[in-house]
């Protein structure tokens, strides 16, 4: 296997962390407050970021999360790209990916997803949903919904049909409101069944795995600042062997969530089994990356406890991004019934 980016997939990132270094800063993304960076949204867009993800595939959108994550920036980015591009392009119909590719690529149609939702929804009346999601991310800003059935079936629910989209706060400023559904007319992706669930759930927990990895370097690299600065006992604090053994510690562990996510998505991209691999790619997301989020802020001493810190921002994303998709127990045990029955690759 080979992760070195080619150049479409080096060009995307370099472009993709320019327009994050300038547009998503601190003191934007206070203003923001829990909502989405409009200005933001519409630079990536033009620059077309989303549609890049069509030609660089999964292993590009992973790079192009890496930089979004360093920042914390406050955009639909990896949502529409997993639940609508890279869904609608590898399983709606053509119809389907002939009316929404475009408006997913400009960045006026905006998917998100409702995954996962076990049971929670029930479908009816050849694509009526009723039933209720607790919380979905970006849902407030989101065109359209990814929504499961009990048979995971996977359907598209525009919002504005939807019952009711009730706002809810997460530990991350994702956007994210309650779905209700009752008889909500809905458009069923493709033609596909389980195995189109699983793929795009899949590709989710790849993507935002890779989203962790940006997250966890950006933590790292302000507390490796922080610590270069601020002296205790006449020296900076980054001379300290417990300081560099916590960075060190922190380090690898951001290294092990990158390199788990690329061999996952390359996987993806080359149409191998790539369940297993994004199991992994989750599971060390979750457990590692709370791990490192924790040493970013402790790192900074008392300064990490100031709500209204730069640092504090990716604590509260790698805390949401451990648990989103699947925590660290939860993922073990997909894996071990993957062992069990002998299907992983």
């Amino acid at each position: 296997m080979d992760f070195t980016p080619t150049e479409e997939q080096e060009a995307a990132r370099e472009l993709a962390g320019r327009i994050f270094a300038d547009l998503a800063t601190h003191e934007r993304l206070r203003a923001a407050g829990t909502g989405t960076d409009a200005e933001l949204w519409k630079a990536l867009c033009a620059a077309g970021l989303p549609g890049a993800v069509e030609e660089t595939g999964l292993l590009g959108l992973v790079l192009l999360l890496e930089e979004q994550g360093r920042r914390t920036a406050q955009v639909p980015f990896a949502a529409s790209c997993v639940y609508g591009i890279l869904a609608v392009a590898r399983h709606g119909t053509e119809g389907q990916r002939s009316r929404l590719l475009p408006g997913l690529r400009d960045g006026t149609t905006v998917v998100t997803g409702a995954l996962p939702a076990p049971g929670a929804v029930t479908s009816c009346d050849g694509g009526r949903l009723s039933g209720a999601v607790g919380w979905v991310p970006w849902l407030r800003d989101a065109t359209h919904v990814l929504v499961p059935d009990e048979d995971r079936v996977l359907w598209l629910v525009r919002t504005e049909d939807a019952a009711a989209v009730e706002a809810v706060e997460l530990t991350a400023p994702w956007a994210a409101a309650r779905l209700v559904l009752d008889g909500t007319p809905a458009e069923r992706l493709g033609q596909g069944g389980p195995s189109s669930h699983d793929d795009v759930l899949a590709a989710a927990r790849i993507a935002f795995a890779g989203l962790q990895a940006g997250v966890c370097a950006g933590s790292l690299a302000r507390a490796v600042e922080h610590t270069s600065v601020r002296e205790q006992f006449g020296r900076p604090l980054s001379t300290h062997q417990a300081v560099q053994l916590r960075a060190a510690d922190a380090h690898m562990d951001t290294e092990a969530i990158r390199v788990t996510a690329y061999e996952a998505a390359w996987r993806f991209d080359e149409g191998l089994d790539a369940s297993g691999a994004a199991l992994t790619a989750a599971w060390w997301a979750s457990e590692a990356g709370k791990r490192v989020v924790h040493a970013g802020q402790h790192l900074h001493g008392g300064t990490g406890a100031d709500l209204d810190h730069p640092v504090h921002r990716h604590f509260l994303w790698g805390r949401q991004l451990d648990a989103y998709l699947g925590c660290g127990t939860e993922l073990l045990a997909e894996l071990g019934d993957l062992l069990a029955i002998g299907d992983l690759s």
